[in-house]
């Protein structure tokens, strides 16, 4: 997703380490490491256990040195100072889920397929999202809804969750969407709307799940430290709550002379990647450069043409 983009904006050079904390199945990371060679370095986080070893078998054949490991990048700097390596020169972070993970009715993250009400990106957890729609008070559950994912029929969900867990526990994804629905009087077969509507509840109840927001709040908190001076951090989020934390955490960081912030606005998918894969509709992709005296390694020509790119709006 964003593949150009993320590669021009973050420009790996030779003999660089380059840090995907979210390597899923490998896309960005066999792209990003191939720019590197034999004396860099692709280190590979992610909590999803399957998707690991699907990038385990991506990216056995680089030219580089790789270490993949699972863990949560809320953990980073635990995880980089027991693997040897105190700073890096790229981070990437491509935010939400994968195909992968939507597609397959048994993690409970889609309404278009039954399956168990789980949610979890990490299947050692212990919390799901039946849990939560199970346990929450009515106002705690509207609260989530409303702040996670904006939406705004959140109290009329949460009352009518409420009653309907009454009757049984609500345990699979068919189910909650089937409240949902009733909650908003809607019909989701015959619905006018662009989305289902229970995506904005589905998608509240994941972030809640793996504590998505607390973790890339957590990134953004230690990537400076963790990066060379000169080095560059970027972020692919799919909803404007993620987008807006990575806004602000980057133009703050500028204010105080930590970042260059590269994308003056969120870089968005060609209309060619969008038609090829609607997912990356929602995607939006920012960049920033790591201030300081030694910010040397970005001289060369190539670089040079891609700073003047993304002056653009």
């Amino acid at each position: 997703m964003l593949v150009g983009a993320v590669c021009e904006m973050l420009a790996p050079q030779p003999g660089d380490v380059v840090l995907d904390v979210t390597v899923g199945l490998g896309g960005h990371a066999r792209m990003l490491a191939g720019a590197v060679g034999p004396d860099g370095m692709l280190i590979g986080m992610d909590v999803d256990g399957r998707n690991l070893e699907a990038a385990r078998r991506t990216l056995t054949h680089l030219p580089c040195r790789v270490v993949l490991e699972r863990e949560n990048f809320a953990d980073l700097d635990a995880f980089l100072e027991r693997i040897g390596v105190s700073r890096v020169n790229v981070i990437l972070a491509d935010l939400g889920v994968s195909s992968t993970q939507i597609d397959d009715p048994r993690r409970g993250f889609s309404f278009r397929n039954d399956g168990p009400l789980d949610m979890r990106l990490d299947d050692r957890s212990q919390r799901t999202a039946a849990d939560l729609v199970n346990s929450l008070r009515e106002d705690e559950l509207s609260d989530l809804f409303f702040f996670n994912s904006q939406e705004r029929f959140s109290r009329r969900i949460a009352k009518r969750i409420c009653q309907a867990r009454k009757d049984r526990r609500i345990t699979t994804t068919a189910r909650l969407s089937e409240v949902v629905c009733d909650a908003l009087g809607v019909d989701p077969d015959s619905r006018s709307s662009k989305i289902h509507p229970a995506t904005r509840v589905f998608q509240a109840l994941r972030i809640a799940v793996n504590d998505e927001l607390g973790a890339l709040k957590s990134l953004l908190e230690k990537a400076p430290d963790r990066l060379e001076h000169g080095g560059r951090i970027g972020v692919i989020a799919f909803h404007s709550i993620e987008d807006g934390v990575v806004k602000r955490d980057f133009r703050s960081r500028k204010t105080h002379g930590v970042y260059e912030v590269l994308t003056k606005r969120p870089l968005i998918a060609s209309p060619e990647e969008r038609d090829a894969n609607p997912r990356s509709r929602s995607a939006k992709f920012r960049a920033a450069r790591r201030c300081g005296e030694s910010a040397t390694r970005r001289t060369d020509p190539a670089s040079q043409a891609s700073d003047r790119n993304t002056s653009q709006p």
